[in-house]
C-alpha cells in the first residue's frame, strides 16, 4: 500500500486538466515540416495553459515536458517558464523517461531547473501528490514516474477524499498484451489513472474499479501519430472527462510523407493516398537519410543507435509484425546506422 502523506496541499479548483507529453526541444524530429519545432510545442502548451486559465483548471503534464534531459536552448526554456508562470496556480508534471539522464531527476536535468524556480511541481517519487477541492468533491492525486512502480492500493494514501486520480508514464497494454508492456490492473481506491509517455490515445480499459485511459501526446513527433489529434482533457466536479481540442497542425500539414505516400496498386477515392511501409516505399538510402535527419534526436542519445532500435522492436511487438519483415527493417537499421557511425568518424 502506498504510504500516506498527513498534509498534503489543498487547492480550489474549477477542476484538473490532463496534458499529454509536450516533448519540446530545439531539434525538429526528422519529418515535422515546422519552420521552427520548439515554437509550435510551446504553442500547445501555451494553448493548454489557456484552457486552464478560463476555466480554473489545474494542468496536470503527465510528463516529458523535455523531449531530452539537457535542453540547450535557453530561449525555449525561458519562453517554456514564462508560459508557465502566467498559470493561475502551479502546474503539476509527472516526470517522464525523457526528462532525466539517469533514473531519478537530478539537477542536471532541465525539468529539475524549472522546479527549482518554481514554475511548474515536479513528482520525483511515487506517492500522494494534492488534494483538490473541485466543487463539492475532494479529489485526490496522485503519481508514479517512469521506471517506478505503479500501486495497487492507495486507500489510505489520502485522508478524506471522494475520489483518487493517479498519473503513470509507463508503457502500458492496453490494445492486448505484449513484450515489456504493464498489464493494467485494479488499484484499490483509485478510480482513474491517466497515463503518459505513450504517444497516441488508446480506448478505455477498466480493471475492478479502476479505470485506466491514455492521452495521447500533445506533440506529434512520428508519422504514426499522423491522425492523432492533440487534446487535452479535463476532469469536471462531476467527474467527467472533457476533452478540449489544440488549434495545431495535424496529418500532411504536420508531416512531410516524401517517400511514404505512393500511387495506389489498385484505384482508390478520388484524391485518397495509400500508405505503406518505409521498406515497401523507400530504398535503403532514404532509409538512410531519414536516420541521419533523426540523428541528434534519436541516435545521440544512446550513442549507437540502440534507442532507436528498441523503438522499432517495441513497435513490431506491438503490432505482431511478422519476422521476414522484422528481419528486413532491422538489416537497414543495421547498415544505415553503420554508415552515420562512418560518417560521423571521417
Amino acid at each position: 500500500m502506498t504510504t500516506p502523506i498527513d498534509e498534503l496541499p489543498l487547492v480550489e479548483a474549477g477542476g484538473l486538466l490532463f496534458i499529454g507529453d509536450p516533448h519540446l526541444g530545439s531539434i525538429k524530429p526528422g519529418r515535422r515540416k515546422d519552420v521552427d519545432f520548439g515554437a509550435t510545442v510551446l504553442g500547445a502548451v501555451a494553448q493548454a495553459i489557456a484552457v486552464a486559465n478560463a476555466r480554473r483548471l489545474v494542468p496536470v503534464f503527465l510528463g516529458d515536458i523535455f523531449d531530452r534531459p539537457h535542453e540547450e536552448d535557453e530561449r525555449l526554456k525561458t519562453r517554456l517558464t514564462r508560459i508557465l508562470a502566467g498559470c493561475w496556480t502551479t502546474p503539476v508534471t509527472n516526470t517522464g523517461n525523457h526528462d532525466k539522464a539517469n533514473d531519478m531527476l537530478e539537477d542536471c536535468d532541465s525539468l529539475a531547473l524549472l522546479a527549482a524556480g518554481g514554475t511548474i511541481s515536479v513528482v520525483r517519487t511515487s506517492g500522494p501528490v494534492c488534494v483538490y477541492r473541485i466543487g463539492e468533491l475532494r479529489v485526490g492525486l496522485g503519481a508514479t514516474p517512469y521506471g517506478q512502480a505503479i500501486p495497487t492500493d492507495v486507500r489510505d494514501a489520502f485522508p478524506e477524499v471522494d475520489t483518487v486520480v493517479w498519473i503513470t508514464h509507463h508503457d502500458v497494454a492496453l490494445e492486448g498484451a505484449y513484450p515489456g508492456a504493464l498489464e493494467p490492473h485494479p488499484i484499490e481506491g483509485c478510480a482513474i489513472v491517466v497515463n503518459g509517455h505513450m504517444h497516441l490515445r488508446k480506448p478505455l480499459v477498466t480493471c475492478g474499479s479502476t479505470v485506466w485511459f491514455n492521452t495521447g501526446n500533445i506533440t506529434q513527433t512520428a508519422v504514426d501519430a499522423l491522425d492523432h489529434v492533440p487534446t487535452v482533457f479535463e476532469l469536471t466536479a462531476d467527474c467527467e472527462i472533457v476533452p478540449h481540442v489544440l488549434d495545431l497542425p495535424t496529418g500532411t500539414d504536420a508531416f512531410d510523407l516524401t517517400g511514404l505516400q505512393v500511387a495506389p496498386a489498385k484505384p482508390a477515392s478520388p484524391g485518397e493516398p495509400v500508405l505503406r511501409t518505409v521498406v515497401e516505399a523507400a530504398p535503403t538510402s532514404a532509409f538512410v537519410e531519414l536516420l541521419k535527419s533523426q540523428d541528434t534526436l534519436e541516435m545521440g542519445r544512446s550513442g549507437d543507435g540502440s534507442l532507436l532500435r528498441e523503438a522499432i522492436v517495441a513497435r513490431f511487438e506491438a503490432d505482431g509484425t511478422l519476422p521476414e519483415v522484422r528481419a528486413a527493417i532491422l538489416g537497414l537499421w543495421a547498415r544505415a546506422s553503420e554508415q552515420i557511425g562512418s560518417a560521423a568518424r571521417n
